[in-house]
């Protein structure tokens, strides 16, 4: 019996050490081969969420988004424009919104009728809603000589538009005040809409949420040249302001600038080239920042859309050119689009304009001599296939 006690004491003794280190054994096993393996999976899970939340947004992604941007269609009109009004929007909802039912905005110096709104609302997928656009937004600042103004409209009788005043203030309003419109705050997006204008293309996939994704300020379809009689001081007034607001400015040695697309000589002079604003999708927050309002302020201050006939297109392409970066703004060109007397219609591949549109692609502003697309295709570097959004399904 001595002996087995001997032996059985030794085990106590020993038995919790062996089970101490075998359990210790196991758990460096455990660590050393699943352990790490588990960290690395977990690594390389973190990583792939990073590359994925860099990669650009896909077009399945775009042509699948069920989630709308906060976002609207805005629309400058008059009662007397319904009907070219209603032909648009009956090719803007079967073309594109009757998918997504972003709302509608329509703007008016005057009341809408009820013959306006009931007519309107038959036709959008989305809400509309009604403003009137008061004496704040539609009207001379204090700063204005009425007396010069009036000289100038009957001394540019011979110029498009020249002898306009109701003209001159909706280019104002629309250069400097639409987007601050009460019923325009809640919107992060824009896209401008007018009476008589014709949507050729199908769009199947969701504009608002590629400007989004790409973080994008400023979406166009047709550029030209303006008429350089309606403009003689805004580049000099445009020049001062970059002296002054220097911050705002991307510089022109930087590899984004878009400066060269409006001048030939280094920011000397206009070339006259702008992006026709009739189509825009564009950023409310970009014209709402204080680098765009201190542009649009200055300009104001100078008195230049009354004393001359400044218009919208030319200054939100020159804020565009001197305060974004090539990668800011977009090109829809696989977009089909129609107002006097210009269209814009997708000329490759062949697939896009014979299976997605109702244009031909011969009609197409896009090569024109008068037309400003080849200098941003030679500035920016890409060609027209590097626009297409989506691919053939």
């Amino acid at each position: 019996m001595a002996p087995y006690r001997q032996f059985r004491s030794m085990a106590m003794v020993f038995l919790p050490i062996c089970a101490l280190l075998t359990i210790t054994y196991m758990a460096f096993i455990s660590f050393d081969t699943s352990g790490f393996q588990n960290d690395q999976a977990q690594i390389m899970k973190m990583q792939k969420a990073v590359e994925d939340e860099q990669k650009p947004l896909t077009t399945t992604a775009l042509a699948n988004n069920t989630t709308n941007v906060k976002a609207a269609f805005v629309v400058l009109v008059r009662n007397s424009e319904l009907d070219d009004l209603r032909s648009a929007m009956r090719q803007m909802e079967d073309r594109f919104n009757h998918r997504y039912n972003y709302p509608w905005v329509f703007l008016n110096d005057a009341d809408f009728s009820e013959e306006f709104k009931a007519k309107t609302k038959g036709i959008a997928s989305g809400n509309t809603f009604y403003g009137k656009v008061d004496d704040t937004m539609w009207g001379y600042p204090e700063w204005i000589d009425q007396d010069k103004a009036s000289d100038t409209r009957e001394n540019m009788k011979e110029v498009i538009y020249g002898d306009s005043e109701s003209y001159r203030h909706m280019c104002r309003f629309q250069s400097g005040f639409f987007f601050r419109h009460p019923l325009m705050l809640e919107y992060d997006y824009y896209w401008r809409v007018e009476p008589g204008v014709e949507f050729s293309c199908s769009v199947d996939y969701d504009p608002f949420a590629l400007m989004q994704e790409k973080d994008m300020k400023y979406g166009w379809t047709i550029s030209l040249k303006e008429y350089e009689e309606t403009i003689p001081t805004l580049w000099n007034t445009a020049k001062e302001f970059m002296q002054k607001y220097p911050q705002h400015i991307v510089p022109k040695d930087d590899p984004g600038s878009l400066l060269k697309w409006v001048s030939d000589d280094d920011g000397e002079t206009y070339n006259l080239c702008h992006f026709w604003s009739n189509f825009e999708i564009g950023s409310i927050k970009w014209l709402n920042s204080p680098a765009y309002l201190d542009f649009f302020n200055y300009l104001d201050q100078n008195g230049g859309f009354f004393y001359e006939r400044w218009g919208d297109a030319p200054v939100h392409s020159i804020a565009a050119a001197l305060l974004l970066k090539k990668d800011e703004v977009h090109w829809f060109y696989d977009h089909g689009y129609f107002h006097n007397p210009f269209r814009q219609c997708p000329r490759e591949p062949a697939w896009v304009a014979d299976e997605k549109c109702l244009c031909n692609p011969e009609d197409s502003f896009d090569e024109h001599w008068y037309s400003c697309t080849p200098k941003w295709l030679e500035l920016t570097g890409k060609k027209r296939t590097d626009y297409l959004v989506t691919t053939r399904s």
